[in-house]
């Protein structure tokens, strides 16, 4: 499923110090994070690593929220976290594992906000999700990839995030246990039983 990127609405306007590189692909994350933590490259250093993740935590957001205007809002909450987070980052899994944590969780917070705001069930606010696939004018997949989506969102949340992580993109069970706190054994059990109801979904007429 291809997307548009959105441009992130955050204040990123401080340049630089005039003694670092321009190119980010010169950093690594921990040498970002260090930066960060000197007042004079903080801006840069947060900057360079919004430009370096904002797309891949788009299309992660936007396979579990749906919603281009919603990804593109918890993009903003998860990156103005990291912001008031990253002091406390002590580096116990790498950066990219953190922030697909904080990409869940917001994700997950959002779809209960707005479970909440229609007062309906889980069900209706997939059924709602399903609807919007077929409105989406930016959705470019084939019927098939369309279906598969709507059998994805047709899984409990946990069981989604699980699959989105291992299908879409393409984690190792070890590093989806890092992000969502559980053990590898359950984890494979769940994508397993993920699996299965989409195989039964895609077989219906």
């Amino acid at each position: 499923m291809k997307f548009g990127i959105p441009l992130l609405r955050l204040n990123l306007l401080h340049d630089k110090p005039s003694n670092l590189h321009n190119s980010m692909s010169e950093y690594s994350d921990e040498e970002l994070i260090q930066l960060f933590t000197d007042e004079s490259s903080r801006h840069f250093a947060y900057n360079t690593l919004v430009k370096k993740h904002q797309q891949k935590a788009y299309y992660y957001i936007r396979r579990l929220v749906i919603d281009h205007d919603d990804a593109n809002d918890v993009v903003q909450e998860v990156f103005l976290k990291i912001w008031h987070s990253l002091p406390k980052f002590r580096g116990d899994s790498k950066f990219t594992t953190w922030l697909y944590r904080i990409c869940t969780n917001e994700s997950i917070d959002h779809l209960k906000r707005q479970r909440k705001s229609i007062f309906t069930s889980i069900e209706n606010v997939q059924q709602s999700l399903a609807a919007r696939i077929d409105d989406d004018v930016l959705y470019d997949g084939d019927e098939i990839r369309k279906k598969l989506d709507k059998a994805v969102l047709g899984l409990p949340n946990k069981q989604r995030i699980i699959f989105t992580l291992k299908y879409f993109e393409e984690k190792k069970f070890s590093e989806i246990s890092a992000i969502t706190g559980t053990t590898e054994g359950a984890l494979k059990a769940s994508y397993h039983h993920a699996v299965k109801k989409i195989e039964d979904f895609m077989k219906r007429d």
